[in-house]
């Protein structure tokens, strides 16, 4: 657990400091000294005694009492260096910078693992190995340059210590400012989530930032982050993330077609979801996500777009519809009063095209009407180049007040990074933030408006017949369950299913079909993929081609019965589930059938999940209009389709040795969804 000593040092200790400030440990004493760092610094280092003017020990033993240590020596130094420090002399805080450890050998990880003991024992808190260090009010103790800090940045946690330099020079770059900033390298104690536990453990919101940025390369504590990133959330804080590792290196084997699709990537976008958190690919959207979480809240969809050149704000205009906003055409009474405002030429329909003779003046005329006149716009995205018609400086510092004075979010699209870069130098010292792609501004604000809110921490699930479900489960070996049990989960459940046969019996196969009737479909029970080795067959229309199928399919390796099922008729829709290691059980929806494979338009969840969430995840498809009803097809029960995705959800939570399960297809229809093919594997645990 982070501690004061880590956030509020007293007295450091810089073990490996150097006069040199090109390696590590001279740099981190160098911007210690230079951030105005109040408390006591002590520098170890056998060959000096006087290091950056500051008095130097020779070896760990001879410092007084530290609150913290910050270790820049070779690895196979730092367990030594570590047990004097906690065992003689009080410190509980430890930053090490030293790489050598997990990320490059069997050897390294296992004193990596010898010096988390260490630490643990005296209840300290450790930030590395293989990091860059931890940047915040107190202290500067990084070895990159500093970065300027203020209360009204974002704080930033990332798991590569390179990864966050670029990030907050390309936010800096653009008027992103940062309040603390924490590298965890290799995470051997302390990981992003621990980082997160603790900004929500000690949120403070007449002090801390509402903005958290987080680098993540793996997700050891899912849970750990999702109760403390949607507790922030709830409280106020926005949050974007960038997850790393998502490739196809990352899947894992499995057998089913959830299970196919349950990689990495999958899983974390459902933890992400649920936790309410932006996921970003890139430190681009990153840092934009950053700069319009710092801007004003855009509470709304519709965007009113102010520009003088007309090809930026058509490419705008394409990623905020593209993405669900709006650009809503102005009313007539609007649209003739801007343009008695305009130069002629001037467009005031939406995007307002001010032309490249527009002036400032006019500017702040046009963002005036769509602040105080316009209910319908939410925001403004106003792009404004170097067009050397005009004092760009001017320009910007009206622009400048607007942003201030306004209540709704205006996002500036300053272009002209090059011609105009000393007036946006001086437009973002203001205090300011830059968009210079328009495009990325767009993705990013789509993107922002269409990710959930944390979902309920114990959202309502229905009921199901739990001590039946026990039962079951209780009673069956780990693999594949026989059809009967699958049969009898989902009766337990509240899961509409096809009546069906089973039997390995001609003769009762016959006798049995009058209950169902023709046509029917016939598939074998006992090899996982059925299709491929001829073991399903469809629109069986009488006796003799049942019982002639029969026969041949009973022959198939594997096969110990056939399965009969009346034909019906709907929307072919999947569902599945797959416990996750650490994560939990992951539910997923989308298109049946051959889609499921094909498209792989599919979205997932974890659990618990209530029939609202459900429902949010089917209108989260991008075929979700098929869903709905196309060129005369009968729509899919949404209702009906999401009760049962929760249903699903609660069997897992009921029964979670579920490793795998797999209803594909499920029958919709307006009045009915219907569970056709489902496959159930369960693991001991």
């Amino acid at each position: 657990m982070i501690n004061n000593q880590l956030i509020n040092p007293k007295s450091i200790a810089i073990i490996g400091g150097s006069e040199n400030v090109l390696k590590p440990g001279g740099k981190i004493l160098k911007n210690i000294i230079d951030s105005g760092y109040k408390g006591s610094v002590y520098v170890v280092n056998p060959k000096h005694e006087l290091i950056q003017n500051q008095p130097t020990f020779s070896s760990v033993s001879d410092l007084p009492q530290t609150e913290m240590a910050i270790l820049a020596i070779p690895s196979h130094l730092c367990y030594d260096a570590v047990k004097e420090l906690t065992t003689n002399k009080g410190t509980k805080a430890f930053i090490i910078i030293s790489a050598g450890f997990s990320e490059e050998s069997t050897e390294g990880a296992r004193l990596e693992n010898e010096i988390v003991k260490l630490i643990d024992n005296v209840n300290g808190c450790l930030i590395g190995p293989n990091c860059i260090g931890v940047i915040n009010h107190s202290y500067c103790g990084v070895f990159t340059p500093i970065v300027p800090l203020s209360q009204a940045g974002c704080d930033f946690v990332s798991a590569s210590g390179a990864t966050a330099v670029y990030i907050m020079e390309a936010g800096i770059n653009n008027g992103l400012q940062f309040s603390n900033v924490y590298s965890v390298g290799n995470s051997a104690q302390l990981g992003v989530e621990d980082v997160v536990k603790y900004m929500d453990e000690t949120f403070n919101p007449a002090t801390d930032s509402r903005v958290k940025l987080l680098y993540m390369e793996s997700i050891q504590k899912p849970e750990m982050l999702l109760k403390h990133a949607s507790s922030l959330i709830r409280k106020g804080c926005k949050i974007a993330a960038i997850k790393a590792g998502g490739s196809e290196a990352g899947k894992r084997a499995a057998s089913s077609h959830t299970g196919a699709l349950a990689k990495d990537d999958l899983v974390v976008n459902a933890l992400l979801r649920k936790a309410g958190i932006v996921r970003c690919i890139s430190r681009e959207e990153l840092t934009i996500a950053g700069c319009i979480f710092i801007n004003k809240e855009l509470n709304g969809k519709n965007i009113a777009i102010i520009t003088h050149a007309g090809g930026p704000a058509v490419m705008l205009t394409d990623a905020l519809s593209k993405g669900g906003m709006k650009v809503p055409k102005l009313d007539d009474n609007t649209v003739n009063k801007m343009l008695q405002i305009l130069n002629p030429g001037s467009s005031a329909l939406n995007p307002v095209d001010i032309i490249a003779t527009g002036t400032g003046e006019q500017l702040v005329q046009i963002i005036d009407i769509c602040e105080n006149e316009l209910n319908y716009i939410d925001g403004m995205c106003v792009i404004f180049g170097t067009t050397g018609l005009m004092d760009t400086n001017h320009v910007f510092n009206l622009l400048s007040n607007k942003i201030k004075e306004c209540k709704k979010p205006i996002f500036p699209v300053l272009p002209s990074v090059l011609n105009g870069k000393d007036s946006i130098n001086c437009f973002i010292e203001k205090g300011n933030i830059n968009f210079p792609d328009e495009v990325a501004l767009g993705n990013m604000l789509t993107k922002i408006q269409n990710t959930f809110s944390p979902q309920e921490e114990n959202p309502l699930q229905p009921e199901i017949d739990i001590i039946k479900v026990r039962s079951i489960i209780d009673n069956s070996e780990s693999g594949y369950l026989p059809p009967l049990k699958v049969q009898q989960l989902l009766d337990a459940c509240g899961i509409s299913r096809v009546n069906e046969i089973i039997t390995n019996n001609i003769e009762t196969a016959v006798n049995e079909v009058n209950t169902i009737g023709f046509p029917v479909a016939m598939k074998i029970v006992g090899p996982i993929h059925k299709t491929d080795v001829g073991g399903v067959v469809l629109n069986i229309r009488d006796k003799k081609q049942m019982i002639c199928e029969f026969e041949r399919m009973i022959k198939i390796p594997e096969t110990t019965a056939i399965l009969i099922q009346p034909m019906l008729t709907g929307t072919e829709l999947f569902l599945g589930a797959k416990n996750e290691e650490h994560f939990g059980h992951m539910v997923v929806c989308g298109l049946g059938g051959i889609f499921v494979e094909v498209f792989k338009d599919v979205v997932a969840a974890l659990t618990p999940l209530s029939a609202n969430d459900a429902l949010d995840m089917i209108n989260d498809l991008n075929s979700v209009k098929l869903l709905e009803g196309y060129r005369g097809t009968e729509p899919v029960n949404k209702a009906i389709y999401a009760d049962i995705i929760s249903r699903v959800a609660a069997l897992c939570s009921a029964a979670p040795e579920i490793f795998e399960m797999d209803i594909n297809p499920l029958l919709g229809k307006s009045d009915k969804v219907v569970a056709v093919d489902t496959r159930i594997r369960i693991e001991r645990l």
